[in-house]
């Protein structure tokens, strides 16, 4: 039988002062590894769960995670947000953290950071959608305020902690399957090419060109944002082309029904007529099994992401001094029915 506890209780039972029961729970260094093994085996047991007033008491920690976004109010309903936030608010709650999310508003991203950093209002910031030269690496660093990458920030991955998936050899490898099916005139329509992301995977596409000694053609190649509505629209204007391609290759699975929609109006057979891949597999409400047909894809869990990404800055906030973390992930390629020999 569970017997819940509070915190003081918890210290008595385990006849330790609170204050080293609760540095323990936070992976506190000073505490040594024996202690915090039994404090949190006897924790589970007793069912105890940190009261975050008396963690911030004791810790002198605020026990939040800060998340910066843009003003741009779109991204609170965009999957991809929304699927790693969910991972990584899974992870927050069960070590004692909260989530304090700025979104827009009078103040500007900078004004923000500095006001965290000099208030105590976070322990530590995530950063989302990392651009090829992005300033609050040198703002955070400079405000001595933990933080994590998801991502990285162009070709630069030292002087900071990240995780990132490998975008570069994801789009080599989906680029390779079509042209290992003989398609020699294969489109890109990617994401907003100031973001690294959407760079590493226009750089695995030509990549994977020039290994078949083909030339990328810039007509045939798009960076916007990705949205159902740029989908279709480069998908239409590619595809009414005289010489138009033979396949295309997506950079989000936002763009997808959109471009199933130009294909029908065109009466091309997606598969036959014209092969479709796209990233993000895995993400709610865009079930790529359940197309007509169903779509060959990359995949890399975000929600996964999110969870780890969580651990990684709770575990920098808890030990200070350790290595900072660098994480790449790999992608798998899926392949369906979206994917067929190029058309003779």
């Amino acid at each position: 039988m569970i017997v819940c506890m509070n915190l003081k209780q918890l210290a008595k039972h385990l006849n330790l002062s609170q204050t080293t029961v609760s540095r323990a729970l936070n992976g506190y260094p000073e505490v040594n590894a024996e202690t915090r093994r039994r404090v949190d085996e006897v924790a589970r047991k007793v069912g105890y769960r940190p009261n975050p007033h008396a963690m911030r008491l004791a810790t002198g920690r605020s026990h939040a995670i800060g998340h910066v976004l843009p003003s741009d109010r779109a991204l609170l309903i965009d999957p991809h947000f929304s699927d790693f936030i969910a991972g990584a608010g899974d992870v927050y709650s069960a070590n004692g953290f909260d989530v304090m999310l700025h979104v827009g508003g009078s103040e500007d991203e900078q004004t923000v950071y500095r006001r965290y950093a000099q208030s105590g209002a976070v322990d530590g910031v995530v950063v989302m959608g990392p651009r090829l030269n992005d300033w609050r690496i040198a703002l955070l660093t400079e405000l001595e305020l933990p933080f994590i990458v998801h991502g990285r920030v162009g070709d630069t991955e030292d002087g900071y902690a990240w995780l990132d998936i490998d975008n570069q050899g994801a789009f080599r490898q989906a680029t390779k399957l079509l042209t290992d099916l003989g398609h020699r005139r294969i489109g890109l329509i990617n994401g907003n090419e100031t973001f690294t992301f959407a760079t590493h995977r226009r750089q695995g596409y030509e990549e994977a060109l020039a290994a078949c000694g083909i030339a990328p053609d810039p007509a045939i190649m798009t960076s916007d944002a990705m949205t159902e509505e740029n989908g279709y629209r480069q998908t239409k204007r590619l595809l009414s082309a005289e010489n138009r391609p033979s396949a295309l290759l997506f950079s989000s699975m936002l763009f997808i029904s959109g471009a199933m929609r130009a294909a029908h109006e065109l009466n091309l057979q997606i598969g036959s007529d014209v092969s479709l891949i796209a990233h993000d597999d895995g993400l709610p409400f865009l079930n790529a099994e359940g197309l007509v047909p169903s779509l060959t894809t990359v995949r890399s869990s975000i929600r996964a992401a999110g969870s780890r990404v969580a651990e990684l800055l709770i575990e920098m906030i808890n030990n200070p001094e350790a290595a900072q973390p660098h994480e790449l992930w790999n992608v798998d390629l899926i392949v369906r029915g979206s994917t067929g020999p190029a058309p003779k």
